[in-house]
């Protein structure tokens, strides 16, 4: 029986979570980071107060730094709102978009031997255009990584490339063999919630993209079907 469309947004929805699980380790540190030097500077600060004589300076000092890292959480919480198609936002470049992307998914990745391989065309660039849909172009971007790395067998790099002024390409390269293989193999859990082509083409409905899958390369354009 062919799905209906409310359950091939159901579809899309479990893959945008999935999407948002594989992402919020990465997350997570970003919020914790400041936590622990915020914790580190009331310690000094404490001991500071608690002393003979007070260095007034020292203590300016650590609450600029308290005061800068609340400002840095302040911001991660806030990013978490990135994440929500409703919300309306003003665009995202494509090389921003690829640098936060892969800075999410490049530890993970790392544990199991991929490498993220970025093309030097995808640098920042001052007249860069924006496209619009931050949100949804970030879903995307994180369903192509994760279908190349769930799909492609013994893939080693992925290899993100410029393609024209408006899409990318992302290409699963082969691992090279090598003494450490057997490890790798041994960290990489079958995962029940895999990212296979039919979930990647269900997002990218959903989302209002067109994604040409060819083996292990996938390309998609920035801006919405028509």
């Amino acid at each position: 029986m062919k799905s209906s469309p409310s359950a091939r947004s159901w579809i899309a929805a479990g893959v945008r979570h999935e999407l948002l699980t594989r992402a919020l380790p990465a997350l997570r540190h970003d919020m914790a980071a400041p936590v622990s030097v915020i914790r580190m500077a009331l310690l000094m600060l404490k001991r500071q107060v608690s002393a003979a004589t007070v260095d007034a300076a020292a203590c300016e000092e650590r609450v600029a730094l308290i005061d800068n890292q609340v400002a840095e959480l302040v911001s991660a919480i806030r990013s978490l709102r990135d994440w929500e198609l409703a919300t309306t936002d003003d665009g995202i470049a494509r090389s921003a978009l690829v640098a936060q992307c892969t800075t999410l998914m490049r530890a993970a990745f790392d544990l199991h031997g991929v490498t993220l391989d970025i093309d030097p065309a995808l640098e920042p660039s001052e007249d860069e255009q924006r496209w619009p849909a931050a949100a949804a172009l970030r879903y995307l971007f994180l369903g192509v990584l994760g279908y190349l790395h769930d799909s492609a067998d013994e893939a080693g790099t992925i290899r993100v490339q410029a393609e024209g002024a408006n899409a990318l390409r992302l290409s699963a390269m082969p691992r090279e063999a090598g003494p450490t293989d057997a490890v790798l193999d041994a960290h990489r859990a079958p995962r029940a919630l895999a990212i296979d082509a039919v979930a990647l083409q269900n997002l990218a409905e959903d989302l209002g993209y067109v994604v040409a899958v060819d083996g292990d390369s996938v390309r998609f354009a920035l801006a919405t079907a028509a």
